[in-house]
Formats: C-alpha cells, structure tokens, sequence
C-alpha cells in the first residue's frame, strides 16, 4: 500500500496597494521536523507525526502586523515540534488537541509581547492552520484567513470566517452576495494578539484521493471568488502554476491586499476515491479535553497597511525581532469595532 503522499506549495505577495507585506505562511513535515518549500518537503509521504500548513494576515500597522504573523506561524509550528511530536499519545484526538493548544499559545505570546512593546499596541493576526494527520485534516481557525477544498472539481468552503459579515449572514439579515461587498465586510470578531483568550474553531474533513486545499488570506478570497480558484485549480496540474495563476488573478483584479496562498494535493493507496455521498464543508470537531474555554474578543477591523515581502519558501525557528520603536508611537491602524 502507498501511504498519503502529499504535494504541496505555498506563495505570498504583496499585492498593488500596500506598501507591506504582513501576510505570513508556513509548510512542514511535522514527522521529519522540517518546514520549507524545499523538494522533499514539496512532495513527501505522511509520517506518523502529520503535516502542518499555516496561514496568518497580519494587522497593526508598520512592522506591527508582520511580526504578529510570523510569531504566530512559528509559535504554533515550534509548539506542535516541541509538545506534539514528544508526546506518548500519538491518536489522532491528541492532535487535534495539539493543534488547538498550538493556536493559544501562539495567541498569548503575541497579546504578551504587544504588552511589553507599546509602540505595537493594537497588533494582531488572522490565523488559520491545518493539521493533515492519518487520512483527514484538522483546522483551527481565527478571524477570516480561509481553507477550501475541491474534490471532483468541485469546490467547497470547510472553514467559517469569524466575522461581522458571516454572523449577518447566518442571521439571515444578508445574503452571501451582500456580504461580499458591503463596506464592512473586513470587520472580524477574533484575531489572535488584541485579546488574552481567544475561541478557537476546530473542524475536521475526512480525505479522499485526488482531493486539492487550498488555504489562503482575504487578500485572494475577497478579489478571487470559489468559481475562479475551482477553474484554476482544476485546470494546472503543477501545484506552483495554481499558486502562481491565484495570486496574479487577485493582483489583476486590484489586488487591494496582500495575497497569500498554501495549495496542497492528497493521493495515496490508503486513501479511499471519492464516492459522492461525502460530507464536505465546515464540520465542527469536538474535543474530549476541555481545558481551554475563552470568552469572544471584541470586533476588530483588519484595514492597515502592510509590507512588501513576496517569497516562496519559509523555513524559521525564532519569532523575529521587534524593530527599533520610532520617537513618537504611530496611532494603530486596526480599531475596536463598537457595538
């Protein structure tokens, strides 16, 4: 039998109008330790330990944003290197458990050092990272970063956005096109860093063979709509010309954010074909632990600026450091969203 192998590649731009690029992106083979965009990690074999890819859009302004994301993609990447692959229980509850824990700690160290450095006050990040283990992903979602996957060409959502406009919209107050151009649609109700606790989404989506993910910020799902990434996804077969075709797309249609994108391809003897009476969409998994309960955070509005800083690979071990504070404080540019 040949295990689940996985393809996978990864693409940030900064898009055409902002100055920075605070979006952030991680891909790793959890079992072997290693997380680049590197061949081996690009096409390998799921080991016992599972896969990791993370997406974070940052928000705060200056560097604020930027080293919000990249603290989180680390935090949660070192997390599950130093917790998960070290722990006895190896099912696949206990990483699930890992992956949601991943997330908090990643929260309270970012709120933490927003607290020990004034001059980024108000920084934060959305994050959305999913956990391939045995033959499903797990994904734990904060704020409006995005997982789809296409199966049979079909493209579905499996993650919900934590924000203004989807609440709306499950109230049925909006419809999906409504919500997609009003003017607040950039208000989200979570971000990991404004707030001690957050209430992370954990679901979960069984795979099948052939089955395609596609993880990224609002800066390509807001221009790129689920009809346009399903066309591209099932017209290139090179996983680097989907990412590629995503994010020109975006820019082409404005590109008023920055743009990133993970894309990942399931295959594998161990996986069963798809037979059409799947579920497939946004599937709440439950935990037996229950030791982390969090009260929502108050509304934040993600409209900063960010930086320029397009790669295709990321491979990191430390947060980075904070730049030298400017002599007077810039006002943040995420701001608290009153009801």
């Amino acid at each position: 039998m040949t295990p689940v192998r996985v393809e996978v590649f990864g693409r940030t731009d900064v898009g055409q109008t902002r100055e920075h690029n605070e979006d952030s992106f991680l891909v790793a083979d959890l079992s072997r330790r290693v997380a680049s965009l590197q061949p081996d990690v690009r096409e390998h074999d799921l080991g016992p330990r599972g896969t990791l890819f993370v997406v974070a859009d940052g928000m705060g302004g200056a560097a604020a944003g930027e080293i919000a994301s990249e603290m989180a993609t680390d935090t949660i990447y070192n997390h599950m290197l130093s917790e998960w692959t070290n722990d006895p229980e190896n099912t696949e509850q206990r990483f699930a458990y890992r992956l949601k824990e991943a997330v908090e700690v990643a929260n309270q160290q970012i709120h933490q050092y927003a607290r020990e450095h004034p001059e980024h006050r108000g920084m934060g990040t959305t994050t959305t990272a999913c956990g391939v283990y045995g033959t499903a992903l797990y994904l734990t979602q904060i704020g409006d970063s995005r997982g789809y996957l296409i199966r049979g060409g079909v493209i579905h959502q499996i993650t919900k956005d934590q924000s203004l406009m989807q609440r709306l919209v499950d109230a049925g107050e909006l419809t999906e096109e409504e919500a997609a151009v009003s003017e607040r649609r950039n208000i989200i109700l979570q971000a990991l860093g404004p707030d001690p606790n957050v209430k992370v989404d954990l679901t979960r989506q069984d795979l099948r063979k052939g089955d395609v993910l596609v993880m990224c910020s609002d800066g390509l799902s807001g221009p790129v709509k689920n009809d346009d990434m399903q066309r591209i996804v099932n017209t290139n077969t090179e996983l680097v010309a989907v990412c590629k075709a995503l994010i020109d797309l975006a820019n082409e249609r404005g590109g008023p954010d920055n743009i990133t994108c993970i894309v990942a391809r399931f295959g594998g003897d161990d996986l069963p074909a798809p037979d059409g009476d799947e579920a497939v969409g946004h599937q709440v998994y439950p935990l037996l632990d229950t030791e982390s309960t969090t009260e929502p955070v108050p509304v934040y509005r993600p409209d900063a600026d960010s930086s320029k800083r397009a790669t295709e690979t990321v491979s990191r071990t430390d947060p980075p450091a904070a730049p030298p504070a400017p002599e007077t404080p810039p006002e943040p540019k995420k701001k608290w969203w009153p009801f």
